[in-house]
């Protein structure tokens, strides 16, 4: 459900724009207004689900509502291809602000969801700051270098599946980290 949460208002997005077409501007403001509709929908959601508004998705949709608003008001696409670019910037610049500060971030973002020594914390910080600066480069990239409809097919089905695929690469860093709980502890 918190996948679907998360996907769909992309996917919504990604539905619109070929409903739409993006040869005119009015198709990519129509597209990137159901976008900025959908994620409002879908935070209350998220917010029953969850017991709290979750902090990154909450992130991605005021970027999502500041980048689209310029979208919507300049009727020009450009503003909402440079969101994942600015998000992937914030992000990298948050957790490596974090780490030259002695903070962890990841950890109090994640910490009551896995329990981790420091130092797996500071990997995964390191590991996700790079991964962010990695896919803010790549958008620009695809940006540049194909038309708006395949940006938009990349931005649907190539960030989150690289997002997936680096989360599960991360497994072995957070088996080796990780605290037992009190439960396995008592078990040895």
């Amino acid at each position: 459900m918190k996948l679907l949460l998360e996907f769909g208002p992309l996917l919504l997005f990604f539905l619109a724009n070929k409903f739409f077409g993006s040869e005119t501007s009015a198709g990519i403001i129509k597209a990137t207004s159901v976008f900025m509709v959908a994620l409002v929908i879908t935070l209350p959601f998220s917010w029953k689900i969850e017991g709290k508004l979750p902090v990154v998705p909450l992130i991605t949709a005021a970027f999502v509502l500041f980048f689209g608003g310029l979208t919507v008001y300049f009727e020009d696409g450009t503003f909402i291809q440079i969101k994942p670019t600015a998000v992937g910037i914030f992000f990298f610049v948050v957790l490596v602000g974090g780490l030259l500060r002695g903070k962890l971030l990841l950890k109090v973002l994640l910490g009551e969801v896995m329990k981790l020594e420091d130092e797996g914390w500071r990997i995964m910080t390191k590991r996700w700051a790079g991964f962010f600066i990695l896919l803010a480069v790549l958008n620009e990239i695809v940006r540049h270098s194909f038309d708006f409809d395949q940006w938009v097919t990349f931005k649907t089905f190539g960030i989150l599946p690289l997002s997936l695929i680096f989360g599960m690469s991360q497994m072995g860093v957070l088996q080796r980290y990780e605290i037992p709980s009190e439960d396995e502890q008592q078990a040895e």
